[in-house]
C-alpha cells in the first residue's frame, strides 16, 4: 500500500492532503486549548482585587536581585571600602524620586558607578586586544578615559531619566485619583477609607499614585498622625502638586474646615493645570515640527525647484559658453 501511494500520483495526492489536514486539525486543537487557558488566566488576573505587588512595580526576582546587590555592597564595605557618599542626603532624595526606597540604595548606586568606571574600559581593552591589529597605547588611553567618564555619568543619567518618568506618571495620574477621592469623600467615606479605596481601584491604571496612597493608608493604620503621614507622602512623591495637596489637607485638618470643599477646589485647579499643560504641548508642536520640516523637506523642495534651471543651464548655456 505504501509503495502504491508512493508510485501512483492519483493515490499519493489524496494521502498527502489527508496528512496535511490531520496536522492542521491537531495544531488548531492544541492552539484552541492554549488560547482558552490563556483567556481564563487573563480573566482571573483581571478579577484579582489585590495587586499590591504589581502596583509596587517589583517582583520576587527583582527583590532578590536588590538583596544580592545589597549583600555585595555590604561585603565590599566589610572588606574596607567605604561606599557612603559625601552628599548622602541629596543622593537619597534623588533615588527616592526615582522610586528606589531601599535603605541600601545609595550604597548600591555608588557600587554600580565604581563598577561601571572599571568594567567599560576593561571591556574595551579586552575587545581591542582580541582583534587582529591591537590599537596604540594612546588610543587605548583616550578611549578608556572616555569610557570611564561615561561609566561615571551613565548611572546618574539613568536615575534622572527614571525620576523624570516617575514624576510625569504621577503628575498625569494624580488628577484622576483626586477626582475619585473627592467622589468617595462626598459620598460619606472618611479620608483614610477613601484613600484606601482609590488606591485599590487605581492599581492598574495609575500604579504610581496608587502605591503612594496605599503607603499613606498603611502608615495611618500603623498609628501615625495625619500630618506625619501626609508629610511622608509628599516626601515620597517629590512632586509639587502632591506636596501642595498634602499641605492643604494638613491645614484643613488643623483648622477644622471641610476636606470635601478643599479637595473640590484643588481638583478644579488640577484639572485646569492639566488642560494648560496639554495646551502648552499643543502650542509647542509647530515649533518641533519645523525642525524636521526644514531639515528633511526643505532640501527636497529646493532641489525640485532648482533642478529644471540646472538642466537648462547644462543643456543651453554651458555649450554656448564653450562656443558650441
Amino acid at each position: 500500500m505504501i509503495e502504491l501511494a508512493a508510485n501512483t500520483t492519483a493515490v499519493r495526492l489524496p494521502v498527502l492532503l489527508a496528512i496535511f489536514g490531520l496536522v492542521v486539525v491537531v495544531v488548531m486543537a492544541v492552539a484552541s486549548v492554549f488560547n482558552r487557558r490563556f483567556n481564563v488566566r487573563a480573566q482571573l488576573q483581571s478579577l484579582r482585587p489585590d495587586l499590591a505587588l504589581k502596583s509596587s512595580g517589583q517582583s520576587l526576582r527583582s527583590r532578590d536581585a536588590e538583596g544580592a546587590w545589597a549583600r555585595m555592597a555590604a561585603a565590599i564595605e566589610a572588606a574596607g571600602l567605604n561606599l557612603t557618599d559625601t552628599k548622602s542626603d541629596r543622593l537619597r532624595e534623588k533615588l527616592r524620586a526615582a522610586g528606589y526606597n531601599s535603605p541600601a540604595a545609595p550604597r548600591i548606586y555608588t557600587l554600580v558607578r565604581l563598577l561601571m568606571i572599571f568594567v567599560l574600559p576593561l571591556g574595551y581593552v579586552i575587545l581591542s586586544y582580541m582583534s587582529a591589529q591591537p590599537p596604540s597605547f594612546t588610543k587605548l588611553y583616550v578611549v578608556g578615559s572616555g569610557l570611564a567618564v561615561l561609566g561615571l555619568l551613565v548611572p546618574n543619567l539613568f536615575v534622572q531619566a527614571k525620576a523624570d518618568r516617575r514624576k510625569e506618571a504621577i503628575v498625569n495620574g494624580f488628577p484622576d485619583c483626586l477626582d475619585l477621592l473627592l467622589v468617595c469623600v462626598e459620598s460619606g467615606l472618611g479620608l483614610e477609607a477613601a484613600m484606601d479605596r482609590v488606591g485599590r481601584e487605581m492599581v492598574v491604571s495609575q500604579p504610581m499614585v496608587a502605591q503612594l496612597l496605599s503607603l499613606t493608608v498603611l502608615q495611618l493604620r500603623a498609628g501615625a498622625s495625619r500630618e506625619e503621614a501626609f508629610r511622608k507622602l509628599a516626601d515620597a512623591a517629590s512632586v509639587d502638586e502632591i506636596r501642595s495637596f498634602t499641605t492643604l489637607l494638613i491645614q484643613s485638618d488643623k483648622l477644622g474646615t471641610s476636606i470635601a470643599s478643599t479637595m473640590r477646589v484643588y481638583a478644579s485647579e488640577m484639572r485646569e493645570k492639566r488642560r494648560m499643560r496639554a495646551e502648552e504641548k499643543a502650542y509647542r508642536l509647530p515649533v518641533l515640527i519645523s525642525i524636521p520640516l526644514v531639515a528633511c523637506m526643505l532640501p527636497v523642495m529646493i532641489g525640485t525647484l532648482m533642478l529644471p534651471a540646472v538642466v537648462m543651464v547644462v543643456r543651453e548655456l554651458y555649450p554656448m559658453m564653450r562656443g558650441g
